[in-house]
């Protein structure tokens, strides 16, 4: 199988080969390229067809091609005679001119190897599309093999056929003598075009009223291309050797049958004993029935029996068969106008493309895209006639595929996408297009949509009719989402807030608003809020169609699940603006109630997401209450086990610690807001900028303790213990003397410097079991006391931020001040002063725990900031102080700044798309 295949290869490149060598030697090359063999045609079927250019111009030709190699087998004279008989019909189809006729582009040339012309661009023969293959390529060429002739084109062609016989027998007073399927040739629009005058016959007194014409006998010793072909020829050639213009009229009749019967002839004839056949068809002609006819349509069937009759006289003439009602079909009278328009002036051709487009959907695609379209196009050049004909070409648009209309369209659109004269023909061009947006926009590239259709819509905006500008932007919203986004940010969007800002027509105003409105779900968000928000303040108009226009975008922005308006910009611009809109005077019942009610909804988002977050921002600062709470609640031995651990893993890493206990804390924050929701911009770029400020604290050198002298004497260095004791003292006697017990329950908290060599050893020469705790945003360290004895077992049950210990309170880090402080063991043994604490606690005062003292009455002082309705009010935070009690001192605390709670979640109902809300806005 496969050395078959390789020798059909081989062959067909053998013959390739030698017939393009052949064609290289003949004068037709000078001018002409010749390029695939596509098709075959003439008497037998002996020229190949090429497909050609010419060179000068690269107009497209069909080159006919006869190989003389196809007549070797034959002796001289009989060579001869074929190629003359080839070269006569030619020369004889070269004089004559008609639609009907094929155009012949350049005339014969004769080379040692061949004959050559050339011809306007064909297809194939009719012989090739009813299914006879000879000398064709191999392998067959698919579009020969899957061609179908369509009703339409039968008829059209039969009728073509019938002018062009026509215009022989009437003007030409000629006879062709061999009308074939093989010798009528489809073009590449698919017009039916004669060939094949070898045997054509001439009038022999053309001037007189009835010609005659004289018949040479049939000779059958003569090789078969200097004969015509005897299954479409007429009885009385051979029987009665006489032939007249109804000779010819019998050969159509047969090619009619051949036509509905798939290619097959009336008769088949022996060409060895070619008078019996003829004898015997003869007879059978006589009694030809309807059985011999049922393939043929019934409103022709009867005329091609006429034309198939025995008698001359009865067979009708040409000019009669083109009146014949079978031809009197729409789509065919349409082909056949469109090949006489060129004849019609401005106001035919408008009125025939005006009803055009009813007629087109009942015409097979193929026929449009070969008959229609080119002659659709070849108008483009009438600018006059490019209204009428552009709707048409774009009805046929929509039903290519987008590399025919690439391919067949888009190069004759180009052109007329830029035109803009006259003025109202423009006009009307630019309507066109935009109704057909759509359809541009889907099947033209992206590069000539860029270059040549969006600058006609721009130009459609800017156009001086108000008219073109209301349906612009009308049709926007319709293909907005075909549009590539740059264009639509930087182009579009500006030329509509243009269109609103600059013109006189409020029809254009309240369009450009119900555009954009319309337009918005393609946008982002961010420029919708910094671009498209911020211009509806601009527009100087206070009509009540422009306000609610106006709203609708608010409305839209607002109510997309994709945009939405953040709290910050609806307290600070958005209701700032709609609220005075409201009250316009101009504004009716309803458009006010509208009004209400969309700035209700903003103000019921607004409170409801800051009270979310306020709400979050208390339960952090209770949580918090509650760690300090158990902290102090805690039994000695844990808390002084803790204190010491707490104390040695605090001060081994203070270095790091403090340097990264703000990132710590945020990022803690961080997670915190993730399991509550997603973070704002604004929080996240605030985070951002405390990360990078704790990276460059990380980065620097630690400090480091610097060894000094010590002259001063030892007993004037004052112990850190000492110090605290005489704090607390002094606050315990203060506090007995205050009227209410609440004031007592705070002490003053004392700053420890971050400059201790050994905070564990420091913390045991005093006796200081501390239990430090600590707030996850601070840095520095408080200290607070308990109800239990200060300096004998003291539990450390606070730490407050460094950022909210008063400055005085500070103690300046300095290692000279830390060593002296807590160096001296002198200090060691020196017996605690209890005299403060026991005025406090004496017999006739019992003690309180802290719990006890938190439950007491606050002081009145701060009472005056707490709001009426009483401290659970969630849109107020408590802060904790020193003691654990609720007050407000730690509201500069950086942890409780909103920056560490998510921005809630909608609770609003997502309105549905932004043409719906428009539409319930404007009615």
């Amino acid at each position: 199988m496969e050395s078959m295949l390789n020798k059909l290869k081989s062959t067909v490149t053998k013959v390739t080969a030698d017939v393009t060598s052949a064609v290289m030697g003949n004068p037709v090359t000078r001018e002409f390229d010749v390029g695939r063999h596509i098709a075959s045609g003439g008497n037998g079927l002996a020229w190949k067809i090429f497909n050609g250019t010419k060179k000068s111009t690269k107009q497209e030709v069909a080159v006919f091609v006869f190989d003389k190699k196809l007549i070797d087998k034959y002796q001289k004279f009989e060579k001869d005679q074929i190629i003359d008989s080839l070269k006569r019909g030619v020369q004889q189809l070269t004089r004559l001119r008609h639609p009907r006729l094929l155009t012949v582009q350049h005339p014969l040339e004769e080379s040692r190897d061949c004959l050559a012309f050339c011809t306007e661009p064909i297809f194939a023969s009719l012989s090739n599309v009813l299914g006879n293959w000879d000398n064709l390529p191999s392998p067959l060429p698919s579009d020969i093999k899957e061609y179908k002739l369509y009703d339409v084109e039968t008829k059209y062609g039969l009728l073509q056929v019938s002018e062009g016989l026509s215009f022989l027998h009437s003007s030409v007073k000629m006879v062709h003598g061999n009308l074939s399927p093989e010798n009528i040739i489809l073009n590449k629009s698919g017009a039916w075009k004669i060939t094949g005058f070898d045997f054509c016959i001439q009038s022999m007194n053309p001037s007189e009223q009835e010609p005659k014409y004289s018949c040479k006998e049939w000779d059958p010793n003569l090789p078969s291309l200097c004969l015509p072909n005897p299954e479409y020829l007429a009885p009385e050639y051979i029987l009665a050797v006489s032939c007249e213009t109804a000779s010819d009229m019998y050969s159509l009749g047969a090619i009619m049958y051949a036509v509905f019967n798939n290619g097959k002839p009336v008769f088949e004839v022996n060409k060895q004993d070619i008078y019996k056949s003829f004898s015997r068809q003869l007879d059978q002609l006589s009694r030809l029935g309807a059985n011999n006819l049922q393939n043929i349509p019934e409103e022709v069937c009867e005329h091609v029996k006429l034309l198939l009759n025995v008698a001359p006289a009865v067979r009708p003439d040409a000019d009669q068969m083109t009146k014949i009602p079978f031809f009197d079909d729409v789509g065919a009278m349409t082909l056949q106008y469109f090949d006489s328009l060129f004849q019609r002036d401005n106001l035919q051709k408008s009125q025939f493309f005006k009803g055009l487009p009813k007629v087109l959907p009942k015409l097979p695609k193929r026929v449009i895209v070969q008959r229609i379209l080119p002659c659709l196009t070849s108008e483009f050049v009438n600018p006059d006639m490019v209204p009428f004909v552009l709707p048409n070409v774009l009805l046929i648009a929509e039903e290519c595929t987008k590399e025919e209309y690439i391919k067949l369209i888009l190069p004759d659109l180009s052109p007329v996408f830029k035109q803009q004269e006259p003025i109202q023909a423009s006009n009307m061009i630019l309507l066109i297009f935009l109704q057909k947006m759509d359809l541009l926009l889907t099947k033209t590239p992206p590069d000539e949509i860029k270059n040549s259709v969006l600058p006609m819509v721009y130009r459609a905006l800017e156009a001086p009719s108000i008219q073109i500008q209301e349906l612009c932007l009308n049709i926007i919203p319709t293909f907005a989402n075909l549009i590539d986004y740059p264009s639509m940010k930087n182009s579009l969007i500006p030329r509509v807030k243009n269109a609103c800002l600059q013109t006189s027509s409020l029809a254009v105003r309240v369009n450009s608003l119900v555009c954009l409105g319309k337009i918005l779900e393609y946008l982002d968000k961010w420029f919708v809020l910094d671009d498209i928000l911020p211009f509806l303040q601009q527009i100087p108009s206070k009509e009540p169609a422009v306000l609610m226009g106006v709203l609708g975008i608010y409305k839209c922005t607002f109510s997309h699940k994709k945009l939405g308006i953040t709290k910050e910009q609806l307290a600070g611009k958005v209701l700032p603006h709609l609220i005075p809109l409201s009250i316009e005077n101009n504004l009716n019942l309803n458009q006010f109630n509208s009004f209400i009610s969309v700035i209700k909804e903003m103000l019921s988002r607004l409170e409801a997401e800051h009270k979310i977050k306020l709400e979050q921002i208390h339960i952090m600062q209770e949580q918090q209450k509650s760690l300090d709470i158990n902290q102090m609640n805690m039994p000695e031995e844990k808390k002084g086990s803790n204190t010491v651990n707490q104390i040695d893993k605090v001060f081994t890493n203070l270095g790091t610690d403090i340097l990264t206990s703000g990132s710590d804390c945020k990022e803690n924050g961080l997670l915190t807001n993730q399991r509550k929701g997603s973070l704002t911009l604004e929080e996240k770029q605030k985070l951002a900028k405390e990360q990078e400020q704790a990276q460059k604290l990380k980065s620097q050198q630690p400090l480091k303790p610097q060894t000094h002298t010590i002259t001063a004497p030892v007993k004037q260095t004052k112990d850190l213990t000492d110090t605290l004791r005489e704090n607390m003292a002094s606050l315990t006697n203060q506090s007995v003397n205050k009227t209410k017990v609440s004031s007592s329950s705070s002490f003053s908290s004392v700053g420890i410097g971050m400059g201790f060599p050994s905070p564990v050893e420091s913390a045991k020469r005093n006796g200081l079991n501390a239990n430090i705790g600590f707030q996850p945003s601070g840095f520095g360290m408080g200290i607070s006391t308990t109800s239990q004895n200060f300096f004998g077992n003291t539990g450390v049950t606070g730490m407050t931020n460094m950022n909210m210990l008063p400055a005085a309170n500070m103690t300046p880090y300095s290692p000279m001040n830390t060593t002296t402080a807590v160096s001296q063991p002198a200090q060691q043994s020196r017996p605690p002063d209890m005299s403060a604490l026991d005025s406090l606690f004496g017999p006739q005062k019992p003690k309180m725990s802290m719990n006890q003292l938190s439950q007491q009455k606050t002081n009145q002082w701060l009472n005056q900031f707490v709001p009426s309705q009483g401290t659970n009010n969630p849109a107020l935070g408590t802060q904790m102080n020193v003691m654990g009690q609720p007050g407000f001192g730690l509201q500069g605390n950086p942890f409780f700044n909103p920056q560490n709670f998510t921005q809630p979640a909608n609770s609003m109902t997502t309105s549905s798309s932004a043409s719906n809300d428009l539409k319930d806005l404007f009615g």
